[in-house]
């Protein structure tokens, strides 16, 4: 699965940022209750890109928001998206240092977990950042950060990860 030129990651990279691109505008299964959005597969695209390398990831992270910025979502949920940048860039380095990890299970599980808790803590403090210069949204700040986003994204991003491990395990084997 990895490229063996320059023009094969091209390629690659630019059909995982028009894929990053096109979910949030296509998808129909999603949840949007701002600050919080729940887009299914949202991460797949940067998750695949994350397990070939930390440059593709970058690229498509900022693909992933560049689809969630004109699909129209609330202009935190952009900032959400491009906050994948933290969690992103920290994972594709750790797998470029250890990329076992994929291939165990137990370290593949903790790798999941331990990231997506970074990814919500990054989700949750540019809401913080977000809210503190604007206005605050009406309800239980409380629920709407720590609830919503930051233990909706943990079992968000754990999903995605594992949608974007079968895929990654399917095409290694076929290629």
């Amino acid at each position: 699965m990895y490229p063996k030129s320059r023009n094969q990651f091209l390629t690659l990279t630019a059909l995982l940022t028009a894929l990053a691109i096109a979910i949030p505008m296509v998808m129909p299964l999603k949840i949007v209750i701002p600050p919080a959005s729940y887009t299914l597969a949202s991460h797949v695209a940067i998750f695949l890109a994350m397990f070939i390398s930390p440059l593709m990831t970058v690229i498509v992270i900022l693909g992933s928001t560049f689809g969630f910025l004109i699909a129209g979502y609330p202009f935190v949920i952009v900032l959400r998206a491009f906050s994948h940048i933290l969690f992103g860039s920290l994972g594709a380095f750790y797998l470029k240092k250890s990329p076992e990890t994929l291939n165990i299970p137990a370290k593949k599980w903790i790798f999941n977990v331990v990231l997506a808790v970074i990814h919500a803590l990054g989700e949750v403090v540019v809401c913080v950042i977000f809210y503190s210069s604007t206005a605050y949204p009406s309800g239980n700040l409380f629920y709407l950060l720590f609830i919503l986003v930051g233990f909706g994204t943990i079992i968000h991003s754990i999903v995605d990860f594992l949608i974007s491990d079968f895929i990654f395990q399917a095409l290694k084997k076929i290629r």
